[in-house]
């Protein structure tokens, strides 16, 4: 301290300092906010655009599945009525066995 300066000077200019400082301090932080906000916004946007881009690779996937099931589905069934067609007797001799079957089951607690 200058042996010429005065106790309460110092004390101020101290003060004024340390304001100084403190402003400084709360700019760099509010820059380094903004910039971790800017980086944040930016991830966002990626992870968004992998997600869509996810969710269109899995929604065309399922697509597929579902039209290869229906698919199935319905040779299954053109083979089950050509089947029947093929040997009504057996079709109606086989439907009432599994009625008679599924009656007492349902029959009996």
């Amino acid at each position: 301290m200058n042996e010429s300066q005065d106790p309460d000077q110092a004390e101020q200019s101290g003060k004024e300092h340390l304001k100084a400082a403190a402003e400084d301090l709360k700019a760099a932080a509010a820059g380094k906010i903004e910039d971790l906000r800017q980086t944040a916004g930016q991830k966002t946007e990626e992870f968004r655009e992998a997600a869509s881009e996810e969710a269109k690779e899995a929604s065309s996937v399922a697509e597929e599945v579902w039209s290869g099931a229906a698919s199935a589905g319905q040779s299954w069934l053109a083979e089950g009525e050509a089947c029947i067609r093929k040997n009504p007797i057996q079709a109606v001799l086989v439907a009432l066995g599994v009625g008679i079957i599924v009656g007492i089951g349902l029959r009996r607690p």
